[in-house]
């Protein structure tokens, strides 16, 4: 009950927007490959900055 008021570290923010993009991307795999490879950058930079978060810590 009380992890409803937990906040969010940096990390699980960067965690869920990584997963979300990469649904995207395999959603638009199919239909627009342009998008789909958008996404699928985006997800690599958010990546990026989740192993920089490592790195620093």
């Amino acid at each position: 009950m009380f992890g409803m008021f937990k906040k969010k570290t940096e990390k699980e923010k960067l965690q869920e927007k990584y997963q979300k993009l990469q649904k995207e991307c395999f959603d638009l795999s199919t239909t627009n490959r342009k998008l789909s490879d958008q996404k699928a950058y985006e997800a690599e930079e958010v990546m990026k900055q989740l192993e920089k978060l490592k790195e620093t810590k």
